[in-house]
């Protein structure tokens, strides 16, 4: 992983595309324990959105399958916006990283960027997905689970 960092430091959080849309709408599917870890990890800038995420959220709303109490592009704008979260480019090692993933994964694309920017970055990812959490059970990135 390029973005091993100093165990000493704290990780840097990646937040999946349903964990930022729950952080956001005050969902009641985040654990207690993750709340308090994302806001301390923003009022410290340690709080990361793929580029992928956008794009997800975005289709998630023309399926009909999230609803958003704003036009898309004001959400998105508001959610980058927020104080300590930093949007993190598809820079092209992600991109290819994430088709040559060292572990059998599904071809899911926004979740392979996701993974491949977590592994990147040796960034924890944040995620209720069972599938990701056992992969990362395995040690092959690191992620916290988003309802605990």
């Amino acid at each position: 992983m390029n973005g091993e960092s100093d165990p000493a430091r704290k990780p840097l959080l990646l937040l999946d595309t349903h964990t930022l849309v729950w952080s956001i709408n005050e969902g009641q599917k985040l654990g207690k324990g993750v709340k308090e870890s994302i806001r301390v990890a923003g009022d410290e800038g340690r709080v990361l959105v793929s580029a992928i995420t956008p794009w997800e959220v975005a289709l998630l709303v023309s399926k009909g399958r999230l609803t958003l109490e704003t036009d898309v592009m004001d959400w998105v704008r508001d959610a980058l916006a927020i104080p300590g979260v930093t949007l993190v480019g598809l820079e092209p090692e992600i991109a290819i990283a994430s088709t040559r993933l060292p572990f059998e994964m599904h071809p899911d694309p926004a979740d392979r960027i996701l993974v491949a920017t977590a592994r990147h970055l040796g960034a924890t990812l944040v995620t209720a997905d069972q599938v990701l959490l056992e992969l990362a059970s395995k040690g092959h990135f690191r992620a916290m689970d988003a309802t605990a």
